[in-house]
């Protein structure tokens, strides 16, 4: 279940809890819009904490690039100077 599952359960179990009135026999929906919203936060935690563990920083390899030609008109100078 990702992190847009969890947030769904989260608000079924709001409305569930909050907004409706209605009465099933044997069924209190109060009860279960708060398992929903106790679930989906216990869901949004377990993947916040697997998604920080999945993003490590890795530092960028830089590689250096060295020039060994010169050019055939080159005075001596390696720098660009007095080209």
């Amino acid at each position: 279940m990702g992190l847009g599952g969890c947030i769904i359960l989260i608000a079924v179990g709001a409305i569930l809890t909050f907004a409706t009135d209605w009465d099933m026999q044997g069924v209190n929906l109060d009860l279960v819009g708060v398992i929903f919203m106790v679930v989906g936060l216990i869901g949004v935690a377990t993947f916040s904490s697997i998604a920080r563990r999945r993003r490590v920083v890795v530092p960028q390899q830089s590689t250096q690039v060295v020039d060994d030609t010169r050019h055939p008109n080159s005075t001596g100078y390696n720098d660009g100077y007095g080209a």
